[in-house]
C-alpha cells in the first residue's frame, strides 16, 4: 500500500512540473500505448514470434534425445553395471559422464541462446514501435505519450495502441530500420508528419524493450 502511494505521489509530481513548465492557455492531450500487445499483434511481431517458437521446438527436440540417451547409459549402468567386469564398467561409466556433461552445457547455452535471440528481436521491434509513436504524439500533438505499464489507469479512448499497430505494419519495413534511412523512414506513408526537422532520438525503446518480450 505504502508503495503504491509513493508510486502515486512521484507520478503526480512528475505531472505538477511538466504542466507548470508550459503556459497556463495550453491544452494537454494524453495517450498511451501497450507496448506489449503493439509487440504481439504487429506483422513483425507476430512473424518473429513464430520464429522464435520454431527455434524453441527445435532445441526442444535436439535436448530431449541428448537427454534420453543420457538416461538409457544411467540405465543400462544400474541394470548391468554390476553384472561387467571392471574396464566395461568404467567406460559405460567414462560415456555416461561425457554425454550428461555435454547435456548440461548445451542446455545452458540453448538457454543462453533463446535467451539472447529474444531480447535481439525484442529490441528491433520495440525501437521501430518506439519512432512509430514519437512520429504520431508528434502529428497529433500530444503532450505526452505514456507506456501503459508505467500508469494506473488511462481512460480506453486514449489508447493508441491500435493506431500505432495499424501505423507500423503499414511501412512494410526490415525491423529495427525505422528513422534509419531510406527504405525505413518513420515519416513515411501514411503517418508522415508536417513538422520540419528530424525526430530527437529517445530512449524509450530501450526501456519500453526491457519490460516487453515475444516470449509472452
Amino acid at each position: 500500500m505504502r508503495q503504491r502511494l509513493f508510486i502515486g505521489a512521484m507520478f503526480g509530481a512528475f505531472l505538477a512540473m511538466t504542466f507548470a513548465a508550459v503556459p497556463a492557455h495550453a491544452e494537454f492531450k494524453f495517450a498511451y500505448v501497450d507496448v506489449q500487445r503493439a509487440l504481439n499483434e504487429c506483422d513483425a511481431g507476430k512473424r518473429a514470434k513464430a520464429d522464435f517458437q520454431g527455434r524453441v521446438t527445435s532445441l526442444e527436440g535436439r535436448l530431449q534425445r541428448q537427454q534420453n540417451e543420457v538416461q538409457s547409459l544411467k540405465d543400462e549402468m544400474e541394470k548391468k553395471g554390476m553384472l561387467m567386469n571392471p574396464d566395461q564398467r568404467q567406460s559405460l561409466q567414462d560415456q555416461y559422464m561425457e554425454k550428461l556433461k555435454n547435456f548440461e552445457r548445451d542446455y545452458k547455452d540453448s538457454k543462453d541462446e533463446l535467451q539472447a535471440k529474444d531480447q535481439e528481436v525484442t529490441a528491433k521491434i520495440v525501437h521501430d514501435l518506439a519512432q512509430v509513436i514519437r512520429t504520431l504524439g508528434e502529428r497529433d500533438s500530444y503532450t505526452m505519450v505514456f507506456e501503459k505499464g508505467s500508469i494506473l489507469w488511462g481512460a480506453p479512448s486514449i489508447d493508441i495502441t491500435d493506431q500505432v499497430i495499424r501505423s507500423y505494419n503499414a511501412m512494410h519495413v526490415a525491423i529495427g530500420s525505422v528513422g534509419e534511412g531510406p527504405g525505413g523512414a518513420v515519416r513515411a506513408a501514411s503517418i508522415q508528419s508536417e513538422q520540419p526537422g528530424e525526430s530527437v532520438p529517445t530512449d524509450f525503446g530501450s526501456q519500453a524493450a526491457k519490460k516487453s518480450t515475444i516470449s509472452k
